[in-house]
Formats: C-alpha cells, sequence, structure tokens
C-alpha cells in the first residue's frame, strides 16, 4: 500500500463517512416509510376492537395489505410488522403463525445466508406484542358482548405462555418483554373470571352466544 499523507488519510476517511452517512439516510427514508405502512395496517387491525369490527372487516384485506418486499430497516420496525402479520393469521384463524409464514407475508427470508432475513428474535418479540394486543382484545369483547372470545384467547395466551416457559431466552430485550406476558395472562384470567362469576362463560359453552 503506497504511503498518504496526513491530510490525504483523512480525506479518504471523511470519503468513507459521508458514503457510510448516504447509506444511513437511505435507510432512514426506507424505515419511515414502513413505519407509516404499519401505522396504517394497524389503524385496520384495530377496528377489531369496536362492536361491529369483526363484522365490518375482511381479513383477506390483511393478507394483502403485508405483500410487499423490502432490504434495508430498523429492527423495531420489523418486529413491528412480525406482530401485525402474526394479529392478522390469528384474527383470521385463531392460530399462532410460525415463522417462516412471517417471512412469507413480509417478503423476506428465515436464513440469514439468502439475503434479508427474520431473526427469530424479532419473530417471538413480535408475537410478544401480538399477546399484549389480544389481552386488550378480550377486554373490549366482553364490552361488545362477545363472552366466549376471551375464553379462546385465554387458552391461547395461556398455551403461548407455556410455550415460552421452554425458552431459555439470552435476548435481554426480548427477555423483559417476556416478563410482560405474564401481566398478559393475569389480566385475560381476571376477565374470564369476571365472566364465571357472572354466569356469562357458561352461557358462551353452551351456544348462548
Amino acid at each position: 500500500m503506497s504511503e498518504m499523507s496526513v491530510t490525504e488519510m483523512f480525506s479518504y476517511i471523511q470519503g468513507f463517512l459521508s458514503a457510510d452517512q448516504d447509506v444511513r439516510e437511505d435507510i432512514r427514508k426506507v424505515v419511515q416509510n414502513l413505519e407509516q405502512t404499519a401505522r396504517e395496517i394497524l389503524t385496520v387491525l384495530q377496528s377489531v376492537h369496536q362492536p361491529s369490527g369483526f363484522k365490518e372487516i375482511s381479513t383477506l384485506y390483511f393478507t394483502r395489505y403485508f405483500n410487499f418486499r423490502f432490504h434495508e430497516h430498523w429492527r423495531f420496525v420489523l418486529q413491528r410488522l412480525a406482530f401485525l402479520a402474526a394479529f392478522a393469521v390469528y384474527l383470521e384463524s385463531e392460530n399462532l403463525v410460525t415463522r417462516e409464514e412471517v417471512a412469507q407475508i413480509l417478503g423476506i427470508e428465515v436464513v440469514r445466508e439468502k439475503g434479508f432475513h427474520l431473526d427469530i428474535e424479532d419473530f417471538l418479540a413480535g408475537v410478544l406484542i401480538m399477546a399484549s394486543e389480544l389481552s386488550r382484545l378480550a377486554v373490549n369483547s366482553v364490552t361488545a358482548g362477545d363472552y366466549s372470545r376471551p375464553l379462546r384467547i385465554s387458552n391461547f395466551i395461556n398455551e403461548l405462555d407455556s410455550g415460552f416457559r421452554l425458552l431459555n431466552l439470552k435476548n435481554d430485550p426480548l427477555r423483559k418483554r417476556y416478563d410482560g406476558l405474564k401481566y398478559d395472562v393475569k389480566k385475560i384470567e381476571e376477565v374470564v373470571y369476571d365472566l364465571s362469576i357472572r354466569g356469562l362463560a357458561k352461557e358462551s359453552e353452551s351456544g348462548g352466544n
């Protein structure tokens, strides 16, 4: 390597920093677009918290809305998109989405070597965000007179909690988010207990609602 003067060396470094800043700016713009898309999707999904929400929304719309591709973004945005995909799939089927299904919905990979991919930690974070949203849905379902939905949500969240208990989480932010799951479980259990005390749980199980 040829020798550089101090001025030449710092000029070279400045060029590198400028190029790096250009990349960061490009990423920032993409992140902004993704965040706006995520807000629009969430606005649609959150209408299920309204009394007539499930009647007015076609769940097929969610899948069409999610079918886009992207390359660069911030981890928080990816976790939020994973949550939206998981929530949409739950609303449609009341099943837990797989990591592979989320990646397919978002148009990305699951294998790091294949390119832009969905880390397992980001997928799990999205699932935990969904659990919090479901605890809210359980409460609002009672308000809407849907007494069977909180029971189904309770069973689902308890299964989710049992699954997470099998994991040895090393990721600190993910572990902290998982700690919040116990509050979601407790919140939903309180809803179900209240329904039981009022005799509404038995009514739902017998097909009264």
